[in-house]
């Protein structure tokens, strides 16, 4: 079976911070405006889509994210329910982060905006291993 959720798009609004009252755990909600596919001459049209990020991956992304910065999201998609004050039924889908990435274009000047992301692997057992490759200084000859 496999639940895998990968966006990138741009946050509405600055994170917002809560802590569980069960164990104080921090818990970081945002939304990604993520765009659709259009055709061309069509209005551009876009997803706002929630993220739930729960820890250390959501004390990152409280600290450096912030409102209209294009950031790319791994995950898994998550439904739940509950009953609000009226007794209604009230249903969610989210997306509940397990990596997060800064993907802001390079500046002018050639510098990245940010220098990377964070992942909280699920497994270590699935780390890949990084021996045997090199950084590239100068992306611009890749092609892609």
């Amino acid at each position: 079976m496999l639940n895998k959720v990968l966006l990138m798009g741009r946050l509405t609004r600055d994170p917002e911070v809560r802590y569980t009252t069960t164990n104080n755990t921090l818990v970081c909600s945002f939304t990604l405006a993520v765009d659709r596919r259009v055709r061309a001459g069509e209005e551009r049209q876009a997803d706002f889509i929630n993220v739930v990020a729960w820890s250390k991956l959501g004390e990152f992304c409280s600290k450096y994210f912030v409102k209209g910065q294009q950031v790319a999201i791994c995950g898994r998609l998550q439904t739940r329910n509950y009953d609000d004050k009226d007794g209604k039924k009230v249903y969610v889908t989210e997306v509940i982060a397990e990596e997060a990435h800064f993907a802001d274009s390079k500046r002018a000047d050639g510098a990245n905006t940010f220098d990377s992301g964070f992942n909280v692997p699920t497994q270590a057992s699935n780390i890949p291993s990084t021996d045997g490759f090199t950084a590239i200084e100068d992306d611009s000859n890749l092609p892609f």
